[in-house]
């Protein structure tokens, strides 16, 4: 008769490297071998950690990607909660750690990894920032929310800038061309594009409002971020790993997914075909990941589902962390093949539909009922599967997950203050350009022009005179 061990040691048995998670668990006793892991080369094969709250999710992020960058991975996390920002420094040494790696078979020894903090509002690390005309005009209206005459209208736009070489780099830049667009002195300019509208113009402008009330004004300018720059080891060669401070974003979900999907759209138009590569170019992990779904529009999603779908081939993997499976849509779970689910919690109907959905996303196993293992769970423990070498899915097992060798709490503000100072990414893009663009140009055009007897123009249409200051 076949044991657990026996099916273990089989499903298991890697011969490069890989992403060692922890040992199995027999009920509570901890088996000595295998090792459950996932090999390196599977890494870009997506995959999800899901978990009741305190069951460590994230101590799991944090596990995987401090051994991802050991490996020369570079890795990118988003960190709602600040936690995550402990990778830089090694992890403090205490007597339940020490526990947990005589249980495992593993020694634990402290280590830092080489980390980026960067931040969408620049309050908790480097500001990142993108050109509206590189966001473009197909991407800025799905994050608007435009129709498809909007959308239309939006094109045109770009398309005019980009004929009367007016730059778009901020949204005084766009708010400035639109109402010249609008305005008598657009119109020429206008009747060769096909016109627009006052009320569609009011449209845009009111919508360019609702984003910037989530921050939009400090995302988008100069220097725009090169993705490129996600891809980079330091000079030991390990993975540097990308931190995205979130934790005064948790209010703004307009901006973090405007940043998302103009980051994964980024990736995956300037990264080339790779193929089947022996280790991924970068992972992404996305922890709190049902602040990135809920309420999120048709177009977000069908943004995300695509990237994922198609990113593999780039060479790059996605990982979501999340409370359940049923947090991530459908089309994006179908193609997330490693898993790691931490216990779950049934004290409502609703929990308990959770967890038989959760259950049916796992293979078939003689060894453990799901449904009972999954609620008995201890913290940092895990129902593991994922892919093998050769793309076959590993055996179901319980494991108990080795814990991070970097600190398991934030930096504290002079640890910060010491990771900013020391941050390449501080020294290129830590100091906002404003060079001259629309917005400038077009009030130098303006203020050329003689001044006529003020009329009305309708609600969207202005008199001839220079755009409104800067704020």
């Amino acid at each position: 008769m076949t044991t657990l061990q026996d099916t273990l040691l089989a499903g298991y048995r890697f011969d490069g490297p890989s992403v060692r998670l922890g040992a199995p668990l027999d009920g509570q006793h901890v088996l000595p071998e295998p090792k459950v892991a996932i090999p390196l080369g599977m890494m870009n094969r997506h995959g999800l950690i899901a978990g009741a709250t305190g069951t460590g999710k994230t101590k799991t992020l944090q596990l995987m990607a401090e051994q991802l960058s050991a490996q020369g991975v570079p890795v990118f996390v988003a960190d709602l909660k600040g936690d995550l920002s402990g990778l830089a420094v090694p992890g403090d040494p205490s007597p339940r750690i020490d526990e947990r790696a005589a249980a495992v078979g593993v020694p634990w020894v402290p280590r830092a990894a080489p980390v980026e903090l960067v931040s969408l509002t620049g309050a908790n690390g480097v500001q990142l920032r993108a050109t509206v005309s590189g966001f473009g005009p197909l991407l800025l209206s799905k994050v608007l929310g435009l129709n498809e005459t909007q959308a239309s209208v939006m094109a045109m736009v770009f398309k005019a800038c980009d004929d009367q070489g007016l730059p778009l780099l901020d949204f005084d830049d766009l708010r400035a061309v639109l109402r010249y667009l609008s305005s008598d002195d657009g119109k020429a300019v206008r009747d060769e594009y096909g016109g627009m509208s006052g009320a569609t113009v009011g449209v845009l402008l009111r919508k360019m409002v609702e984003l910037e009330g989530q921050g939009a004004q400090q995302f988008f300018g100069e220097p725009e971020f090169d993705v490129r720059d996600l891809l980079h080891v330091d000079r030991n060669g390990q993975g540097i790993i990308t931190c995205l401070q979130l934790g005064d974003c948790q209010d703004k979900p307009a901006l973090f997914s405007t940043f998302m999907m103009w980051l994964l759209a980024e990736l995956f138009q300037n990264l080339p075909e790779a193929g089947d590569l022996p280790k991924p170019k970068l992972v992404f992990f996305f922890d709190e990941a049902h602040f990135l779904f809920r309420d999120a529009s048709k177009a977000f999603l069908a943004q995300v589902e695509q990237v994922v779908r198609m990113i593999r081939s780039k060479g790059v993997g996605v990982f979501f962390v999340t409370q359940t499976p049923k947090d991530v849509p459908d089309t994006v779970l179908a193609q997330l093949s490693n898993r790691v689910q931490h216990a779950l919690r049934a004290h409502t109907p609703d929990d308990e539909a959770a967890l038989r959905a959760t259950v049916r996303t796992f293979p078939k196993t003689a060894f453990f009922d799901l449904q009972a293992t999954l609620t008995s769970l201890g913290i940092g423990e895990a129902i593991v599967t994922g892919l093998d070498q050769r793309g076959v899915p590993t055996p179901v097992a319980a494991t108990r997950l080795i814990a991070p060798a970097s600190r398991m709490a934030p930096l504290t503000a002079e640890e910060y203050r010491r990771e900013l100072e020391e941050s390449d990414l501080m020294r290129a893009y830590g100091t906002a350009v404003n060079r001259e663009s629309a917005y400038e140009m077009l009030a130098k055009r303006m203020a050329a022009i003689p001044a006529e007897p003020p009329k009305s123009n309708g609600p969207f249409r202005e008199p001839a005179s220079a755009p409104a200051g800067r704020k």
